[in-house]
């Protein structure tokens, strides 16, 4: 189970009603989804060095930093809406999956991660052993 916390969420989502827009930029837009045996994750990056991508986990906690580089001062811009820097965002994964064995990809401006659920996790049957009935012996 793939679990997000947001503590600014609502916040978000008052300002957004009150004023029509966010009060912080969704610099990492993320969908999640499961696929069969794995959670699967696409992290919208676009504009991003992929040797300035940086993923790491700790316990359950997978921290995803990249950056996207300053503005060239030289330049002369018309327009500069692009969010710049360094972009981090966590994912809080349950118990449930396989941390040692994620994978991901960058193509295209877009991190794809692919968490497989752990072994321990996924539906088994269970054998149910049938035994004689014993009876007590008198002597």
């Amino acid at each position: 189970m793939l679990m997000r916390t947001d503590p600014f969420r609502d916040l978000d989502r008052f300002t957004h009603q009150v004023f029509g827009t966010a009060a912080r930029p969704a610099v990492m837009p993320m969908d999640a989804w499961r696929e069969g045996d794995e959670f699967r994750v696409e992290l919208d990056l676009p504009g991003i060095d992929p040797k300035s991508l940086d993923l790491d986990i700790e316990r359950n906690v997978l921290t995803i930093r990249a950056t996207r580089p300053e503005l060239d001062a030289n330049r002369s811009m018309l327009a500069a809406e692009r969010s710049r820097g360094v972009f981090s965002r966590q994912l809080f994964l349950g118990e449930s999956l396989d941390t040692d064995h994620i994978r991901a990809d960058y193509t295209d401006g877009v991190l794809r991660l692919s968490i497989p659920v752990a072994e321990k996790a996924k539906p088994r049957k269970i054998e149910i052993e049938r035994g004689e009935q014993r009876q007590a012996i008198n002597a």
